[in-house]
């Protein structure tokens, strides 16, 4: 193959990203920004109207009877609107997973409450990472440093082990690792699949606590929910953690070694 025709199909290669970026360049600024700012008028609205007050374990003890009695009545449509609850609770960022994977386990059981939430916190995540990347992706791409583009490169090469990582262990907001793996160019596969299986430890531990609120309700007390932090329960959790990151590790060390053998 010629030079000059090495360089056709190279550029050829890049013609698609190129019109992609041309594009999304073209892309007027509000029209960018709309589905963040549904997603924060949402969440203002949510704060104003006190509905966040409603969901509170008070208010669970005193309507238990009805809730599990609506459930029973409406085994799909209660299934339905809980998802649906959790997928716009976590698209708009509402700091009630925690009381709200209780109520699940205390609905529907561990088991099935946690399959009903793992699904509706992905959905509600995927969400907010789609809205965040089509408002602030090309932005931030235009505007970064050489540290900033490394700092990428490094995260989306292993995105799911981190975000495996990210999401087992909750060191940051759930509404953070929401946000920055769409900026740092992670991948919709990597991010769906990094967050579906790395809630499920966690969603199961306080669904299990939901399960056995009855009990709980009645003998007038109520969840503790920094239960995840004590180290009969987090040890296990963070070995996980380390069995996700082993990849990366041996990644690194392959590469250092192939480094190594060429300087020989």
């Amino acid at each position: 193959m010629t030079k000059t025709s090495s360089m056709a199909s190279h550029l050829s290669d890049q013609k698609p990203d190129i019109q992609a970026e041309i594009k999304g360049a073209s892309k007027p600024l509000w029209r960018k920004l709309l589905p963040v700012a549904v997603l924060i008028v949402g969440l203002v609205i949510a704060w104003a109207s006190g509905a966040l007050d409603l969901l509170s374990f008070d208010t669970l003890r005193e309507n238990r009877d009805l809730l599990q009695d609506f459930v029973a009545d409406n085994p799909v449509s209660s299934v339905l609107f809980f998802m649906g609850l959790y997928v716009v609770s976590v698209a708009l960022s509402l700091p009630i997973g925690s009381i709200l994977t209780i109520t699940g386990g205390f609905l529907f059981g561990s088991f099935l409450a946690t399959s009903y939430i793992v699904i509706g916190a992905t959905l509600g995540a995927t969400i907010v990472y789609l809205a965040a990347r089509y408002a602030f992706y090309d932005l931030m791409r235009a505007k970064a440093g050489n540290a900033v583009r490394k700092m990428e490169e490094g995260f989306a090469e292993n995105a799911f082990s981190y975000l495996m990582v990210l999401r087992l262990i909750p060191i940051f907001p759930f509404w953070l690792v929401n946000l920055v793996p769409a900026l740092l160019g992670v991948k919709l596969r990597s991010f769906v699949l990094g967050t579906m299986i790395g809630i499920i430890p966690g969603t199961f531990v306080y669904a299990s606590i939901g399960d056995g609120l009855g009990a709980l309700f009645d003998q007038g007390k109520t969840p503790d929910l920094g239960i995840i932090f004590e180290p009969r329960i987090l040890t296990p959790i963070i070995g996980l953690a380390v069995l996700a990151l082993l990849p990366v590790a041996y990644k690194k060390l392959r590469q250092s070694k192939s480094g190594a053998d060429k300087h020989e």
